[in-house]
């Protein structure tokens, strides 16, 4: 299986056809040039590192308007991209007697020879149709938009089609892999995150775009953002500190003793130069840490509230859904669906 190495990012090639339509295209580009990049440059977390080189391919390489008008332009033709590690056909604008034998045979031999390499295939949408033309559904479990199922039954009776599924890997490697829906390259793309790079960076992808159940306002996707630069060195040395010693019994009272200085005059130079109350800062922190440990962890809501310094669990789940939107149950529920996503899919 395809997996991130330290120098060299993954190779992404989204199929650009006559018939493709722009919203998954660019939507896909989008999200995996991003990831490794924008949580870096948002949070401060980490060293910005691209995870993946993105391209769109095409028979010839050439600008083209799309079935709705939009100039779609790839970065390379077919016949550049001789090596690579996923490869996405999105969705097809296919009218309701579309006749797929004949069509795209050279599409269909690139794919062919480089899934025989090693590439991971992925369709979204009516994609599939690309897929099933080049016979790497054959025998094998997918998924396809609910309209294309007519069509799957007249043309490609091979294939066991389970249209109630949103994601759904298949073959030998798990190296096929076909999604629902025209939407449903935002599961393919936290799936591919998750399974090429890490379960955290697809979190990260999830929070920055707010992809997954937006009914419960923004909060439950926000993170701690960089912290503000500023020139004092008696307040940054109290923000370190903290920042290891978060759990501790009464922090604010420690970096005031540690500062040196009177109590008043500490809060009022940590909010200059924080933005934040100290006491304020502390809490972000402590929800910060207790929303990793609900992402990546089943340890009971009771115990990461004393584990944060926090005697009264009551206070910790008033305080968390005050900061979040929603209960500390429901934050795992949200963000588990998608470290488990290989699981589950």
């Amino acid at each position: 299986m395809t997996v991130q190495t330290d120098t060299q990012p993954i190779r992404i090639s989204i199929l650009a056809l006559p018939e493709s339509t722009p919203a998954a295209i660019y939507g896909l580009y989008e999200m995996f040039s991003s990831v490794g990049v924008i949580w870096p440059e948002l949070t401060g977390e980490g060293e910005a590192r691209p995870r993946f080189r993105v391209e769109i391919v095409s028979l010839d390489g050439a600008p083209y308007a799309c079935p709705i008008g939009i100039t779609i332009a790839p970065n390379a033709a077919l016949a550049d991209v001789t090596a690579t590690d996923v490869i996405i056909a999105t969705d097809l604008a296919l009218s309701h007697d579309f006749e797929p034998q004949g069509h795209w045979p050279e599409m269909a031999e690139w794919l062919r020879a480089r899934h025989a390499e090693g590439a991971i295939v992925c369709s979204v949408c009516t994609g599939s149709v690309l897929l099933a033309t080049a016979g790497l559904l054959d025998g094998e479990h997918a998924t396809t938009h609910w309209s294309a199922c007519d069509l799957f039954a007249r043309h490609f009776p091979r294939v066991a089609l389970c249209p109630e599924r949103i994601v759904l890997p298949a073959g030998e490697g798990h190296r096929v892999i076909t999604s629902g829906g025209a939407s449903s390259w935002e599961d393919l793309v936290l799936y591919l995150i998750g399974r090429l790079c890490s379960p955290a960076e697809a979190i990260h992808t999830a929070k920055i775009f707010l992809l997954g159940d937006r009914s419960e306002g923004q909060l439950p996707y926000a993170a701690l953002v960089r912290p503000r630069s500023h020139a004092d060195g008696v307040i940054r040395a109290c923000q370190e500190w903290v920042g290891m010693h978060y759990d501790d019994t009464n922090p604010v009272a420690r970096m005031v003793e540690r500062s040196g200085l009177n109590e008043r005059t500490f809060k009022r130079r940590f909010r200059a130069a924080t933005g934040h109350s100290p006491m304020d800062y502390v809490q972000t922190l402590r929800i910060e840490e207790a929303k990793q440990t609900l992402e990546t962890s089943d340890t009971a809501t009771d115990e990461i509230a004393y584990s944060l310094g926090y005697d009264d669990p009551t206070y910790f789940r008033r305080l968390f859904k005050k900061r979040t939107g929603i209960t500390p149950g429901r934050y795992r529920q949200r963000y588990r669906s998608v470290t488990q996503i290989r699981d589950t899919v």
